[in-house]
């Protein structure tokens, strides 16, 4: 049996540990259906317990099993485990929240739904080596999880893949900064707000005439950004009209992005171009949100777009996202709202050790809740 990880390892302590929960976090437990009946479990405590053995610490399902029935947490076979993990998707997803508003991370407040969404390609460990990509959407006003597809690896990144409202503002990298993704999104009234992809994104003047965003950056200054009037001509030969917006960086941001052009240009064996390391002294963002818009409000509007790429990161760093269940979509949601939970767990506890004291908790003082659903401003 392998060694779980020292992150939450035979999660000792746990009356410090649940100190950092979500306020109403075990009543929370029964109101999402995660403990509908106790057969098996004494309570949500140890309902918690047994899943983060299985998420935090990498167990199986056989080896969660025999924790758990070690431990005295409660006695469930591998199969009641697995089912366990997928009715507590909404349980997990509303604790990963709760987390997640505690740390103090703010967006604008909007009257349309802003969405953030990325994709990540996750490896199997072990001699199969299947690979497989998250397809992810998070809703910036709560943070939380608003679309999830599993696809395997070919499965490329498009706005093709989300669905879409009317008034949707959709945040993407330049992944998603093709022509068929762009009219997705535009036909069913949603708003796009997309990092420029020059060579799969091509740009159009009123005339028709293709545009050189880097011959356009040339006019900026230092600290300056300004933007065009453009088009982008979809394959169906629909023409949609946008904003090109350039922010001249940084002589540092410069330099590391020309730096990064070089090492991926060498794994690949290419050479980078002269105009792609002037391309690098600039930030090309395109959208098609109207005038009404400022440049500031949109630029700092794409800022909040790297809350998703921090989600994965702490997943796949900090927690080893990996053995990710894919018999249904509710226990792939599962575990990857159970990650992100243990990942902010991990992150408040951090925070957290400035004030602790060498024997681990505060004298006289009870213990830290979380509290509050929201994470907008003024």
């Amino acid at each position: 049996m392998k060694e779980p990880l020292s992150v939450l390892a035979e999660l000792d302590d746990w009356g410090i540990l649940s100190s950092f929960f979500p306020e109403g976090w075990r009543q929370k437990a029964r109101e999402c259906g995660a403990l509908t009946r106790a057969r098996g479990i004494a309570g949500p405590d140890a309902l918690l317990r047994i899943l983060l053995i299985h998420i935090a610490n990498g167990c199986s399902l056989a080896e969660t099993s025999l924790r758990a029935e070690q431990l005295g947490l409660g006695q469930l076979n591998p199969s009641a485990v697995y089912r366990r993990l997928r009715s507590a998707e909404e349980w997990l997803r509303w604790m990963a929240e709760q987390m997640r508003a505690s740390l103090g991370f703010r967006v604008p407040k909007l009257a349309q739904r802003v969405l953030a969404v990325d994709a990540t390609a996750i490896t199997e460990p072990g001699s199969t080596g299947t690979d497989w990509r998250i397809h992810y959407a998070i809703d910036l006003a709560t943070l939380q999880c608003h679309f999830f597809l599993l696809t395997d690896v070919k499965g490329g990144e498009t706005w093709r893949r989300f669905p879409v409202m009317k008034g949707d503002i959709m945040l993407g990298d330049r992944g998603y900064a093709n022509p068929n993704g762009v009219a997705h999104v535009v036909e069913a009234g949603g708003e796009v707000v997309v990092r420029l992809n020059r060579k799969a994104m091509p740009l159009f003047d009123n005339n028709g005439k293709c545009l050189n965003p880097v011959h356009l950056a040339r006019k900026l200054k230092p600290n300056q950004n300004l933007e065009w009037e453009t088009w982008v001509h979809a394959n169906g030969g629909e023409k949609i009209r946008g904003r090109l917006i350039i922010v001249r960086r940084s002589k540092q941001a410069a330099e590391y992005a020309r730096k990064k052009l070089k090492q991926e240009a060498s794994k690949k064996q290419k050479i980078v171009t002269e105009e792609s390391l002037e391309a690098a002294e600039y930030f090309f963002l395109w959208t098609t949100l109207p005038p009404s818009w400022s440049r500031k409000t949109i630029l700092q509007l794409y800022r909040c777009r790297w809350q998703i790429e921090l989600a994965f990161k702490r997943m796949k760093s900090i927690m080893g996202l990996g053995h990710l269940p894919k018999k249904d979509p509710e226990s792939c949601r599962a575990w990857l709202h159970g990650k992100l939970f243990t990942s902010l767990l991990v992150e408040r506890m951090i925070g957290a050790a400035k004030t602790f004291s060498p024997w681990g908790y505060e004298l006289d003082t009870p213990p830290e809740q979380v509290a509050g659903n929201g994470v907008h401003v003024p």
